[in-house]
């Protein structure tokens, strides 16, 4: 079956509506499916954008060939929440779903206008970006010269109708998925808690945290009850199979996904000198937050700069953190948790 996106919410889509009920989408929309302008493109006039399917990316965002319709009929332009579907192509399947600007779409492609008394716009492209849709789309798809998907098709697809309630608390976990798939929830970190780099007033380091080098490895010093037990200072070993940095690095945003940088699950593993990891922490903290705690002081800004970069303890020590209640902590730690059963990753 072929990816029609890279990525997809499925997991946390299927873990709330697996079960939920399905109506043709034709009845969740204010009409049948529209084709689109059959005008030939031409060069952007700097006003209206003609959006065809190979303008779409898979993820169902639009690429910068910025064209224009040759020529121009209104009942083609598009509103805000109009959702287009490739209807040809070795794409066909794929979605766009409108936001902002003068555009026309083209006639391979096809619109629908959501009742949204019934579903969420934001909801029905997110389920377009599910295995299930997937699944339907290689059922479906006639396969000749191109292969293509009716209007009519598109109007009997089964589309998951829970209550709008439910709707919006789904969206509401892709929209902050979306928003800190690509930094490691520090844009939602920074929206609930200010940017850590900033703070005047909180714990300093030295009193919360307590840091420690690492050692040199020898054969001696290796111990098999350790999870990690890493071998020199470049390369892939020990029993989990993770990625030791380079001690002279000391890739300190990578909190708890290398055995290398601050370690925060097994702070008896041997790490290799030069490297820090976090050997002790205050109660008041909850040790998953520590980790996004880290990776949005952004350490690396106290890098030296002559050769490879390279940080002491000094600044993890001596930083003043912010400590919001457990209770803030538990509530970023709940969007990070749910946003994880969605946030993109790659299809097998």
């Amino acid at each position: 079956m072929r990816k029609h996106a890279k990525y997809t919410y499925q997991s946390q889509f299927l873990e709330m509506f697996g079960n939920a009920k399905r109506t043709p989408l034709v009845d969740v929309c204010l009409k049948s499916g529209e084709y689109g302008s059959n005008s030939p493109a031409d060069d952007y006039d700097g006003n209206i954008r003609y959006v065809r399917i190979t303008d779409i990316t898979d993820e169902g965002n639009l690429n910068n060939l910025l064209v224009s319709p040759r020529k121009i009929e209104e009942k083609y332009l598009l509103v805000k929440d109009d959702l287009l579907f490739a209807r040809t192509g070795n794409t066909v399947g794929k979605t766009y779903l409108h936001n902002e600007g003068k555009m026309v779409f083209a006639g391979y492609l096809i619109r629908y206008k959501l009742n949204k008394n019934i579903v969420l716009p934001q909801f029905a492209f997110a389920y377009t970006h599910t295995n299930d849709y997937y699944v339907w789309v290689e059922k479906t798809k006639k396969i000749g010269a191109q292969p293509n998907i009716s209007a009519t098709q598109y109007d009997e697809m089964p589309i998951p109708t829970p209550p709008l309630s439910e709707q919006k608390a789904f969206v509401s976990i892709a929209e902050q998925a979306d928003k800190s798939k690509f930094d490691g929830f520090k844009s939602q970190f920074l929206e609930m808690f200010g940017n850590p780099q900033t703070c005047s007033s909180g714990v300093v380091g030295k009193d919360v945290f307590e840091f420690a080098s690492g050692k040199a490895l020898t054969k001696e010093n290796l111990n098999p009850e350790y999870e990690y037990n890493c071998y020199g200072g470049n390369g892939v070993t020990g029993k989990s199979n993770d990625y030791l940095v380079e001690a002279s690095t000391i890739v300190i945003g990578r909190v708890g996904e290398y055995c290398g940088g601050i370690h925060l699950t097994n702070p008896y593993s041997w790490i290799t000198d030069n490297a820090i990891y976090l050997k002790k922490y205050d109660s008041r903290y909850e040790l998953e937050f520590i980790e996004y705690l880290f990776k949005a002081m952004d350490f690396h800004r106290f890098a030296s700069e002559s050769g490879q970069p390279k940080i002491t303890q000094s600044p993890l020590i001596e930083s003043v953190y912010p400590l919001p209640s457990k209770d803030e902590q538990i509530a970023f730690l709940i969007i990070k948790r749910q946003a994880d059963k969605s946030k993109y990753y790659e299809l097998n």
